[in-house]
This record gives C-alpha cells, sequence and structure tokens, in this order.
C-alpha cells in the first residue's frame, strides 16, 4: 500500500487500507482454497515459458499442465457463493458418512446438579474372556505421529464389532468431534467404555462424545467410562453427563439436559505404569425405544457449526459491513483457522485512534463451552442495539474463534496433531508445527504497532471448578497503582454477572509452567490487561443460580456481560472506574495480614495471588481463605447499578459527576497510566 494510497479518504469502506495491511499476508477463503488438488502455481514448477507468478494456476488436463488465470478474490477474503471448507482428517481416521446435527434448545427452568445419596456404586470390573466388545476403534494408533490428512479420512469400509444386534446397545463415535476409543458389554445392561487419548499421545482421557442406537425405553442402564486421569472431578461436585435424544428433538423439540443418577467419580483398579486411573459412572433410563441418542461431556460445537455460523455473517449484507473474515493460516492437516476483523468503517481521520481488544478461544478442543462464550460475544457485538455500534465506533475486535480446529474435528481434548498443548507453545518458534499460535502472536505483535491493544482475553473450560472466573497477570515488581488497575476489569465483570463470576476465584501470578501461556505472553509483549477466562464444565455456586448447571444460553450471555463490562471500563464517566478503585484499595486495607499469614513479610499480593492451576492446563486449585475474605469486603461496599448508555449520553453526564469527591481522586491518580478514554 503506498503512502499516496492512503493518503485518500474512503469512507463507505468497511476496514481501512492501514487496518487491512495488519493481515496482508493473511489467506483468504475463497472456493478455490478448498479444491486445490489437481492445481499448481506457476511459480511451484520450473518452466521457462511462464514467470513466476500465483495468478495463473496449471491445471492438469488430459495429460498436460494447462494454463489458466486464477479467479478473481473477494475483497476482503470470503467468497459470499463458495462452499464451505470441508473438513480434513489424518488419512488414517475412520469417518461416518452421515452429518450429526442438534437443535438449539434451552431448557426452561436451570438444570440442578445431581445430590449424592452416599450409596453410589463404584463398579469395578474385572477383565474376562466373555465380555462382549461391542465397539472398537482400532484406527487411532495406526500412526506413532501426523503423517498427512485428506477430506474424510480413511477412505476403507467401516466395521462394527456387533453382528447379532438383539437387545445389545450400538455405540458409535466415528464423526466430527466424537470420542470413543472402546465399548464392553460387562453385563445385560451394563457397558464399560473407554475414551480414546488425544491423538499422538497417550494422555488427555477427559472429553467423550458419543452416539448410542437400539434403544430400550424403562430400563435402567448403567454406562462406566473407565480410563479418566485426572483425581478430581466436577462429577463428585455435582455435575451431570449431557444428553440428546433425536425422537425428543423431533417430537417435543428438547435438546441437550443433564441427565443420570448414582453419579460417582473415583478411582479404580486399571492404572499401569504407576498411574492411577479414575472412572465415571451412572445410570440412565432412556426416554425411547430404537432412539438415536447422544451422551457428551460438554455442549458440543464442532468446526462445522463454526464454519456454518461464519458463513451466515459472511452472507448477511448488514453484518458483513462490519465484520470481515479472512484466514489466519491453515493447521498441520490443511484445516483453516479464522480471524474476524469487527468495526465500524473507518475514515482515515480516525484509524489509529481506535484501540483494539483481542479475544481467542477453543485453543483447547474439548473445552465447548469457550465456543458458546465466542457466539454469544459475536451474536452482541453484531447485534443492532445501541451499545454493539457503540462498541464497533469505539474499538477494533480480533476474534479468533477456533485456534485449534484440528483437535476440534478429531475429538481430542487438549493437544492439536503435533501432540502437544498449543497453549503452552506461544513462546515456540516453530510455525510448521504450532502455526495457529504462531500466526496469532505475529498478527497481535503488528497490530500493537500500528494502535493501542487495551485488552487479549483467551477464553477456556474448566473441569475442577465452578463459576467463571479469570487468571491475569501480575509480578511482584510492579507498582501498586498497576496492580489494583489489572484487577478492575475483572471486578466490573463481577459486578456485572453477579450470578455467574466470581471475583474470588480470580488469581493473577505468574508460574513458571504457563510462561508458554497466550495469556503470559501478550502480557509481557505489553498488553497490560492480558486475561484468561475460564468457564466451569459444571455451573453456579453464587445468587440465583446457586446449585445449578450452565446452559449454552448462560455461557453465550458471559458474551454480552463482556462486553457491558468493556464499556463500564471505558466510559468517559469514571465513576465506576473509582468506584472499583476504591473498593480495591479497600480490600486491601481492611486485611490484617499479621491475622492472615504467620509470616509477616508476605503482602497482600502473596495472599491473593495464590497458587493458580497444576501445570496440566486450565485446572485450578481451590481458591485459599483470603480470597474468600476479599469477597465478603467486596460484598460491604455497595455499589448502585448503572445503566448503560450511548456515547452522546456518556459524554453528557461528565460535567453532572464532576463533584469535588471525583475531582480529588483524579488529582490522585492524574500520574498514573489509564486504559480508558
Amino acid at each position: 500500500m503506498s503512502e499516496d494510497s492512503e493518503k485518500e479518504d474512503y469512507s463507505d469502506r468497511t476496514i481501512s487500507d492501514e487496518d487491512e495491511s495488519d493481515e496482508d499476508t493473511f489467506m483468504k477463503f475463497v472456493s478455490e482454497d478448498i479444491h486445490q488438488c489437481a492445481l499448481l502455481t506457476a511459480d511451484s514448477i520450473s518452466d521457462p515459458f511462464f514467470p513466476r507468478t500465483t495468478q495463473i494456476l496449471l491445471e492438469y488436463q488430459l495429460g498436460r499442465w494447462v494454463p489458466r488465470l486464477r479467479k478473481p478474490r473477494d475483497l476482503y477474503g470470503v467468497s459470499s457463493s463458495g462452499p464451505l471448507s470441508p473438513t480434513r482428517w489424518p488419512y488414517h481416521c475412520e469417518v461416518v458418512d452421515e452429518k450429526v446435527q442438534h437443535i438449539d434448545w434451552t431448557p426452561s427452568y436451570p438444570e440442578p446438579v445431581y445430590i449424592p445419596t452416599g450409596l453410589e456404586m463404584e463398579p469395578l470390573y474385572p477383565n474376562s474372556k466373555e465380555d462382549t466388545v461391542v465397539y472398537l476403534a482400532e484406527d487411532a494408533y495406526k500412526e506413532p505421529c501426523f503423517v498427512y490428512s485428506r477430506v474424510g479420512g480413511n477412505r476403507t469400509p467401516l466395521k462394527q464389532p456387533v453382528d447379532n444386534y438383539d437387545d445389545t446397545l450400538m455405540f458409535e463415535a466415528r464423526f466430527e468431534s466424537g470420542n470413543l476409543q472402546k465399548v464392553v458389554k460387562v453385563a445385560e445392561y451394563e457397558y464399560q467404555l473407554t475414551v480414546r487419548p488425544d491423538l499422538f499421545t497417550n494422555r488427555h482421557t477427559q472429553w467423550y462424545y458419543f452416539q448410542v442406537t437400539n434403544t430400550q425405553a424403562g430400563i435402567v442402564y448403567r454406562f462406566t467410562i473407565i480410563n479418566f486421569t485426572k483425581p478430581a472431578s466436577l462429577y463428585n461436585r455435582g455435575m451431570r453427563p449431557l444428553f440428546y435424544s433425536e425422537k425428543e428433538a423431533n417430537t417435543h423439540n428438547i435438546g441437550w439436559q443433564r441427565i443420570g443418577d448414582q453419579i460417582k467419580y473415583y478411582r479404580n483398579n486399571q492404572g499401569q505404569d504407576g498411574r492411577h486411573c479414575f472412572s465415571l459412572t451412572w445410570t440412565f433410563q432412556f426416554p425411547h425405544n430404537k432412539d438415536t441418542c447422544y451422551f457428551a461431556h460438554c455442549y458440543p460445537y464442532t468446526y462445522t457449526n463454526l464454519q456454518e455460523y461464519l458463513s451466515s455473517i459472511n452472507n448477511d449484507p448488514v453484518r458483513s459491513k462490519f465484520c470481515k473474515i479472512r484466514v489466519l493460516c491453515h493447521t498441520i492437516a490443511r484445516n483453516m483457522v479464522y480471524v474476524l476483523t469487527i468495526t465500524s468503517p473507518l475514515k482515515n481521520t480516525d484509524t489509529r485512534k481506535r484501540k483494539a481488544v483481542i479475544l481467542t478461544a477453543r485453543v483447547h478442543p474439548g473445552e465447548t463451552n469457550s465456543s458458546w462464550i465466542i457466539k454469544g460475544f459475536l451474536d452482541y457485538i453484531l447485534g443492532d442495539s445501541s451499545d454493539a455500534q457503540l462498541l464497533r465506533d469505539t474499538f477494533i475486535f480480533k476474534v479468533v474463534p477456533m485456534l485449534n480446529p484440528d483437535g476440534v474435528i478429531v475429538g481430542n481434548y487438549r493437544c492439536s496433531l503435533a501432540g502437544q498443548d498449543l497453549n503452552r507453545n506461544y513462546t515456540s518458534l516453530l510455525k510448521e508445527s504450532y502455526p495457529s499460535v504462531w500466526y496469532t502472536r505475529n498478527m497481535i505483535r503488528r497490530l500493537m504497532e500500528k494502535r493501542e491493544v487495551i485488552l487479549y482475553c483467551d477464553l477456556h473450560g474448566h473441569s475442577k471448578k465452578e463459576n467463571i472466573f479469570m487468571y491475569g497477570c501480575d509480578s511482584s515488581g510492579r507498582c501498586k497503582a498497576l496492580y489494583l488497575q489489572q484487577r478492575i476489569f475483572p471486578l466490573m465483570l463481577s459486578k456485572n454477572c453477579p450470578d455467574k463470576f466470581s471475583f474470588s476465584a480470580c488469581k493473577f501470578n505468574i508460574q513458571k509452567s504457563k510462561e508458554g501461556t497466550g495469556r503470559v505472553v501478550m502480557w509481557k509483549m505489553g498488553i497490560r490487561n492480558s486475561f484468561t477466562m475460564e468457564a466451569t464444565f459444571c455451573g453456579s455456586t453464587l445468587g440465583n443460580k446457586r446449585g445449578t448447571h450452565f446452559n449454552t444460553k448462560d455461557l453465550e450471555s458471559m458474551g454480552y456481560h463482556f462486553c457491558d463490562s468493556l464499556l463500564d471500563y471505558c466510559d468517559p464517566d469514571r465513576t465506576k472506574y473509582y468506584q472499583c478503585l476504591k473498593e480495591l484499595e479497600e480490600m486491601e486495607k481492611h486485611i490484617n495480614l499479621e491475622k492472615v499469614l504467620d509470616d509477616s513479610d508476605t503482602s497482600l499480593k502473596e495472599i491473593t495471588l495464590d497458587l493458580e492451576s497444576s501445570s496440566r492446563g486450565s485446572d485450578s486449585s481451590e481458591s485459599n481463605d483470603s480470597q474468600t475474605d476479599l469477597l465478603k469486603l467486596s460484598s460491604q461496599i455497595k455499589n448502585k447499578k448503572k445503566h448503560l448508555k450511548t456515547k452522546k449520553e456518556r459524554n453528557s453526564t461528565v460535567e453532572s459527576h464532576q463533584n469535588s469527591r471525583e475531582e480529588e481522586q483524579e488529582q490522585k491518580y492524574l500520574d498514573k497510566p489509564l486504559l480508558g478514554f
């Protein structure tokens, strides 16, 4: 882009030329990206008759290469008429032909957690030659590492171990995001299940999602998954498995629902090599005969779901004006990683004034709750409300909704097809091994060269703690003012969403094992508000939702609350900002450190920044007593809820709120770097 062209004012375009240059190395999402098997570009072969160019395609026809010009691409990279990119699997993976689809549905009442009776059984099944293997996925261990991918995976005919159906349940998981390795019928109505570890690893058995057919209504079945590896689980805190019935969906429009009795999570006798294994068992009665049903750890959200959602945005004449979808990169299996740029049409007069907000999700494939939060955020920010318009006028949003599509497709819980946790490799220089995090980091670095990034948030799921909370960053060398300011946004979020978000569960320390995470890397790059948002797989212990599960609407609502809090945080009227700052100061002032800890030299930082999570990922230790004290203190300071206003209304109220107390506070913090306007 020349300097002269940058000086031109194209007020009707949706993304400025300058913002466009943030992504000039990105590959575009167009129809020709999908079918390139028989095509080469002229720069990919040595031919003296053709110049080195990507504009000429060589197509193999009738035994020779025929040149033709590449079709023009859509200006912003997404073809409105082209098909969706087909999902690519490791070549050895068996994949069923039929597409699995579920309806969107939310129960009319909150679904309560399971309350243990103390009489739950702990089945321990000895290996017996008389047991019948009713399902076995043998394809997972054909290769020690990723070799190559193809659309549809393995093309050999699929096998079903059981020939005589009789009353035996039939199982299937060879579909997108499915995970089930083996099923053994151990009694007439009891089944022992083994879930598959992440591909090319022997670890990370947490996510399950499988189909059951040939059901009988009114029969009490028992299902026991025997190869979990985490000692603690939300299943022992009341979490129930998810269930979906196609007959219920077709006849009563009922979708995913929480089910199960006699739920128990316990250590079993299946461990090996010094590692213990744990079982999850539950009983259930199917509602219909000959039904097709599904069980899942969390609400599924597949790569195809994402592509269909993005396609609907692209085909919408209104939303597509301020939401541009590009391909950030391709994964090692050649699936597309998308990046969305959301903002109102820019003029050159304000291109550098707009600050940026970055959201990413689904770096861990099994944490599907993060996709539902991203969906809620996108639904709101792309909506027609005055506040959504205000956000688009004020910020440039960069959203990477699915960082690990390969893992999502094959049903992994944590890793990519490289067999590694991508959220430990943001510092890696291996672009070919970890392309999505490499390109994300590079995109953010280039964005920071052009504008201020006021907030980065990576969305995750959590398997040990209830509620929704955040991890932030802090170091002992930072000043007190900065230490407090980094806690303001999470505190605002807890006030806007008191029945879901727990400020007392938030942590702000940096462990050595987390130095490769997106949160820490972006913070070290200079993004002051760099967070990981953790959403429980279970539900809430707060307010009116206490003792109930989160459903998809609850998760989606967090997208709205995130936007609400962002408006509060950057409100030109600084009332809420200073109220939260004062509240944090009061927390620090009223805690008697000598009474809390024996070590009198321990600072408040060491109390509030207690141990975060284990090196195995998002799971964290429980909040300590000092965190509970902070929550009690914060509840003593009442903060009257202030309704959201448009930008015009916000500006008109600035003068009316400039009382003497605020003037003193503004003078006090005049020299402190604040992120508002």
